[in-house]
């Protein structure tokens, strides 16, 4: 895609999982003058989509995305894509008259190749935070029930909602943030005009953070002060990024270890499970593992993580229409020996979404015959109507 980004706006796109501390730091980052970090634009989830709408759309669903593919697909659509954001963004910030945007919308890791390739000069910012304590977020500010993970029915019920077409539960969303999200961003990176920020850092040195993140942006520093406070108009307003903040009076670490007295150790293994012993230890959390162990959790090896890996993947191109069908297993959790116990939520799990995915087929072509059906039955109708009205109109007069 060739463009001129010399009069684009300046954006920085701000990745990190839900709960994971984005809206605290898009928060104090907005603190400078010159930017401006709305809640969770969402935009770039949007434009990805474009064409995809409900499946109750009157004009049809199918048809809706097969004209636009077909008129998109004579034009160069990324450039059409980035201008329109182009312009999203710099209506925006004219209208609050800052220089720089954060866009802070915690799935993006959904969308990252879409990102690259829209906005490769943009710089990124990505946070990182200890996964337990996501997780216990999680648990104490949603009601992610985690253990629904490590219970066969109630992970595999969300499953074959999903190939049921039904909207995506929110336990399913949470965990996949976990064992889809967590290795992708940890890949991002290494990507080119890319800092990471710990959220562990952010909060027990706030200013010397934000000033190293400015710099990077390449602001000179100003004092930011390490009081949330001020300027929450923009969050009181919105339904997005984490209400929290607005009663906090100012940064403290005390959510840091909050986790250990937050999870249970049955919480604790399911986080282990689906994150995995490895990931923690590259992120630099490898005492929280240990701690974690030494509470009576297990390391059941690689084979877990890549078994929930395999299962949340599949069910995401399922829902992206990247898949038609069949489920297997990897080979090393289909001859676990000995772990197959471990291994049985996951096992469970897709055997019912295999199930599920046959009954959608199976569903479609019951409801494409019920359609034609009522269709028949309309059309006689209609054509009874038609007739009388026929008669009525060429009947003498007298006899009318």
């Amino acid at each position: 895609m060739n463009r001129d980004v010399s009069h684009a706006p300046a954006v920085c796109f701000l990745l990190g999982l839900p709960r994971s501390g984005t809206t605290l730091l898009a928060h104090l980052l907005q603190r400078h003058p010159d930017i401006l970090a709305p809640p969770e634009p969402w935009l770039m989830l949007a434009l990805e989509a474009f064409g995809k709408v409900d499946h109750r759309h009157p004009a049809g669903a199918s048809l809706v995305q097969s004209a636009t593919s077909q008129f998109l697909g004579r034009i160069d659509r990324m450039i059409v894509t980035r201008a329109f954001s182009d312009a999203a963004y710099c209506q925006y910030l004219a209208a609050a008259g800052k220089r720089t945007l954060i866009d802070k919308t915690p799935r993006y890791w959904t969308v990252l190749d879409f990102l690259d390739s829209l906005y490769p000069e943009a710089p990124r910012l990505v946070l990182m935070r200890n996964p337990y304590a996501i997780a216990a977020s999680l648990k104490t500010t949603w009601g992610v029930p985690l253990l629904a993970a490590s219970s066969p029915p109630a992970i595999a019920s969300c499953l074959a909602d999903i190939a049921l077409g039904q909207p995506t539960p929110a336990i399913a969303s949470s965990l996949a943030d976990l064992v889809l999200g967590l290795p992708a961003l940890a890949a991002y990176r290494s990507r080119p005009q890319t800092q990471v920020v710990h959220y562990e850092t952010l909060v027990a040195h706030p200013d010397d953070e934000i000033r190293r993140v400015l710099a990077g942006l390449g602001y000179t520093p100003t004092e930011t002060g390490s009081a949330p406070g001020g300027q929450t108009d923009y969050l009181r307003s919105s339904t997005f990024g984490d209400r929290k903040i607005l009663e906090r009076k100012a940064v403290d670490d005390r959510s840091v270890e909050a986790w250990q007295t937050d999870l249970s150790i049955e919480e604790m293994q399911v986080v282990t499970d689906l994150v995995g012993a490895k990931l923690l230890t590259e992120l630099g959390y490898e005492r929280d593992f240990q701690y974690a162990k030494q509470a009576g959790v297990v390391d059941r090896g690689p084979e877990a993580t890549q078994g929930y890996r395999h299962l949340f993947r599949t069910c995401w191109d399922f829902l992206d229409g990247k898949t038609g069908g069949s489920f297997e297993l990897p080979a090393e959790l289909n001859n676990s020996g000995g772990q197959a116990e471990e291994h049985a939520a996951v096992a469970f799990a897709a055997s019912v979404f295999q199930q599920a995915q046959r009954l959608a087929a199976t569903k479609k072509e019951e409801n494409l015959r019920v359609a034609n059906s009522i269709a028949a039955q309309l059309n006689e109708e209609l054509t009874a109507v038609v007739s009388s009205e026929v008669r009525r109109q060429l009947a003498p007069a007298g006899r009318r």
